[in-house]
């Protein structure tokens, strides 16, 4: 069985990366999406065990001492960290594995797994990331020009990633998103172990 691929998926707050990630893993087969764990608060809506896990700082603190996490990272007042156990039980089951995380996760990832495949999400404007966080309604104004001033921060990385994609029209980021899965899929090595035994016929002439 081939082994699955790890993506990282990256954006600045508010550029639509969940809505995008979740309609993906809904899309495609043989995919799934990492939960991380993190301290902060749930937002209306999310489930812990669905959406993140929620935990304690010392319960965070202790899963670092035990080198539980591949990544860990602080956003804003709050730390959140991928299981490292989680991950590789899931690659090697053959399912491709996606990430969401900050560009500091990234670093750290793509020093574990240099064959991960990453992917940066930008807005369209700057007036359409601050209008998408006005609309979600979940902070005020002094928080919203906080995860303004980090957004360019996050933005200022988006050279370190293999792919970048403009969430404006919805449909058409899903599709590019989408076509970045498929073609790593299609690549000579994937294919080789996919289709071993129709090569090996359609080697043999039989």
């Amino acid at each position: 069985m081939t082994t699955g691929t790890l993506y990282i998926i990256a954006a600045p707050s508010g550029a639509g990366k969940t809505s995008l990630v979740k309609q993906l893993a809904d899309t495609l087969d043989n995919l799934t999406v990492s939960i991380s764990h993190t301290t902060r608060q749930a937002r209306p809506g999310e489930v812990d065990g669905q959406d993140y896990y929620f935990i304690s700082v010392p319960t965070f603190e202790a899963m670092l001492k035990t080198q539980a996490f591949v990544e860990h990272a602080q956003v804003f007042d709050n730390f959140y960290g991928t299981a490292q156990q989680t991950v590789a039980t899931n690659l090697a089951k053959g399912l491709d594995v996606i990430l969401e995380i900050d560009w500091q996760g990234a670093q750290q990832i793509r020093s574990i797994f240099p064959d991960s495949v990453s992917i940066f999400i930008l807005p369209p404007s700057t007036d359409v990331l601050r209008q998408r966080l006005t609309n979600r309604a979940q902070d005020d104004e002094q928080t919203i020009a906080r995860r303004m001033r980090d957004a360019v921060t996050e933005m200022q990385h988006h050279n370190e990633f293999d792919y970048l994609i403009v969430n404006d029209v919805f449909e058409q980021a899903l599709g590019e998103l989408t076509s970045i899965l498929i073609a790593q899929r299609l690549r000579l090595a994937k294919q080789h172990s996919r289709l071993n035994t129709l090569l090996s016929s359609l080697l043999s002439g039989r």
